[in-house]
């Protein structure tokens, strides 16, 4: 009878061992032909550094999907091994690198990896209107991202003081979420800053004075949050902002000198309702703003009568200063105002008459004047 070896001493031949690399390889194999193929066979852009940032790029977005709860919409269906990674859903590439990720309104929930960070060609991320939960992950490696749009979920924490390494940055929105913490005194540092929207969250503590270095800013809107302090001089300083909305906060003290005493051609919307702002407007206060749309000063302290310059703002079309404790008689000069169309003045402290230049105003569809001491009726 032929002795049988044990097992572990049957050796197989080359070609066995051939077969079972190529088998155990094949795998890989097809993964870099898949690549290849996303990048463009053949492409002379398509060489070996391409080639593993597409890899990185593939590995973490499928670990993002992976962290996907719940995607109703089916909006990451493409988002397969076997499909070229350009061709997928909201996946924007350049030289086959990811440098926009677009999944606005998706309806996809859950957390978002922190593999984003991995994307270090990104410069575009818009996530904005889904629900995703958890903490902002740190995405200090992206030194290319020039615009982020988080807004409109359910992500908690605090902002990260990581994300002030983004120095491309120059859109930054964290609008409508649940973050709480201070806004990163770092924020100076995004130079390039022109937008930043981190409206109704629960953010607390001072507005930062550093938002000065960030002398490109055309939006600040900090509404519906919880800080405090008085509104820095710097506010007055941006040569570019358009939209400055502080209200529905806690601020105090009053207008800084610096938002009206030098020109502000630039700014069209003055927003700082419901916060606790007090002191009087100085005379001066309507000369600097020749562009201005809306101004809303409602639900404040402020006090004394109101200056005759507001009647400067050429191209007012609402104004809004209701629920203080304003005194004395409208100014006439409300009626240089041709372009307004909602005048709120209700609960104040006015009296006498209403001026007779109010009469000429075409545009104006909405007069409010109620719970003063006014009297007659409107011209």
């Amino acid at each position: 009878m032929q002795e049988r070896l044990p097992f572990r001493a049957i050796r197989p031949s080359k070609g066995d061992r051939a077969l079972s690399q190529a088998t155990r390889l094949a795998p890989i194999f097809m993964l870099l032909s898949l690549l290849l193929i996303s990048c463009g066979v053949g492409s002379i852009r398509c060489s070996s550094t391409t080639v593993h940032g597409n890899i990185t790029g593939m590995i973490s977005l499928l670990d993002f999907k992976r962290d996907i709860t719940n995607d109703s919409r089916q909006a990451l269906r493409s988002w397969q091994a076997s499909v070229p990674l350009c061709s997928w859903e909201g996946v924007h590439c350049s030289s086959g690198r990811v440098t926009k990720l677009y999944l606005s309104e998706r309806e996809l929930l859950g957390p978002i990896s922190p593999s984003l960070g991995n994307l270090t060609f990104l410069r575009a991320l818009d996530l904005s209107k889904n629900g995703f939960t958890g903490e902002l992950p740190p995405l200090n490696r992206l030194h290319r991202l020039e615009y982020i749009d988080l807004g409109n979920n359910s992500l908690r924490g605090t902002i990260p003081e990581t994300l002030t390494n983004c120095s491309k940055l120059w859109s930054l929105d964290l609008s409508a979420n649940l973050l709480m913490g201070e806004i990163p005194l770092g924020i100076g540092r995004l130079s390039n800053l022109r937008k930043v929207w981190l409206s109704s969250n629960n953010l607390t503590g001072t507005i930062p004075p550093s938002l000065k270095n960030s002398s490109q800013l055309e939006d600040i809107v900090l509404t519906d949050n919880k800080l405090t302090g008085t509104i820095p001089d710097e506010m007055g300083t941006f040569p570019s902002l358009v939209y400055l909305d502080l209200a529905g906060n806690m601020l105090s003290g009053g207008i800084p000198e610096t938002l009206y005493k030098y020109n502000q051609s630039s700014l069209q919307y003055l927003y700082l309702y419901s916060n606790m702002l007090g002191k009087t407007l100085p005379s001066s206060f309507g000369d600097t703003f020749p562009d201005l749309k809306h101004l809303c000063l409602d639900n404040n302290n402020f006090e004394g009568h109101l200056p005759a310059s507001l009647g400067n703002i050429s191209e007012l079309r609402l104004l809004n200063l209701s629920s203080n404790s304003f005194i004395g008689q409208v100014p006439g000069s409300f009626g240089n105002l041709a372009m307004l169309e909602y005048l709120i003045l209700q609960r104040n402290n006015f009296w006498g008459f209403l001026p007779i230049e109010l009469g000429g105003l075409k545009q104006l569809t909405h007069l409010d004047l109620s719970d003063n001491n006014l009297q007659g009726g409107v011209p």
